[in-house]
């Protein structure tokens, strides 16, 4: 199995690739992936594969909050946005 190619930690200016979900009406919520830990082949066998994220909700206050998340949760709740190339052939996003 190939390692991710999305390893290192970017700025969140820079960020791999963006997901937002409209779940605060106006104002949804947005992620923005920084960091992954594995392939996406194996990320697709393990439902606690995560990602290391940056979010921005109504309710963060225009601020980023830092953390992982499942990349499950993200995928299933969100829409792709916007992305690297490279990101958008490996997630065929």
């Amino acid at each position: 199995m190939p390692r991710t190619s999305f390893g290192k930690t970017r700025p969140v200016d820079q960020p791999y690739a963006e997901y937002a979900a409209n779940n605060w009406g106006e104002g949804g919520t947005v992620w923005r992936v920084l960091k992954t830990y594995k392939h996406s082949e194996a990320e697709a066998n393990d439902p606690y594969a995560r990602w290391f994220v940056a979010g921005k909700s109504p309710g963060t206050y225009g601020s980023w909050e830092y953390g992982d998340m499942y990349a499950r949760d993200i995928k299933s709740y969100a829409e792709f946005v916007d992305g690297d190339p490279q990101w958008r052939d490996e997630y065929s996003v």
